[in-house]
């Protein structure tokens, strides 16, 4: 028997909604990304892969420069945040703004316990490259079998 969840129905009429007004031209006014405190949005895009040794995330975070990116790790969560800051532009009108400006927050729950104090990143062509080290109590371990 399936329980319903009254938190996951009321996100997903959420972005129901929220879909509807981007057919309208309106969701860039409603993009949860770039709202400070909220965590839901899709931006910035990333892969998340793993081997034996680690996460690796590649966020895509272009425009910015590394002084506005703000990475934190804590409790098997990585969080982005930053701020895309709208350009100088005199009176201009918009006849099309598909790229958000402002304030952004992206948390990632990683799937496992990372190694936080050998966390690193990388900042190159618009592409965020963290590497995140597992801690060493989640690698997996060879275990030699012995013959009597």
């Amino acid at each position: 028997m399936a329980r319903w969840d009254l938190f996951k129905e009321m996100d997903l009429l959420r972005r129901e909604v929220d879909e509807a007004f981007r057919s309208f031209g309106m969701g860039q006014l409603l993009d949860p990304a770039f709202i400070p405190g909220i965590g839901t949005g899709d931006y910035p895009r990333i892969n998340l892969s793993e081997d034996d040794h680690g996460f690796y995330v590649e966020a895509l975070v272009p425009g910015l420069v590394p002084q506005d990116i703000e990475l934190s790790v804590m409790q098997g969560t990585l969080t982005l945040s930053g701020e895309r800051k709208e350009p100088a532009t005199n009176q201009r009108t918009w006849h099309r703004r598909e790229r958000g400006m402002g304030k952004f927050l992206r948390t990632i729950e990683l799937p496992a316990t990372v190694d936080s104090d050998k966390v690193s990143a990388e900042y190159r062509h618009g592409v965020l490259a963290i590497t995140l080290p597992k801690a060493e109590a989640v690698k997996p371990k060879k275990i030699s079998v012995r013959a009597n």
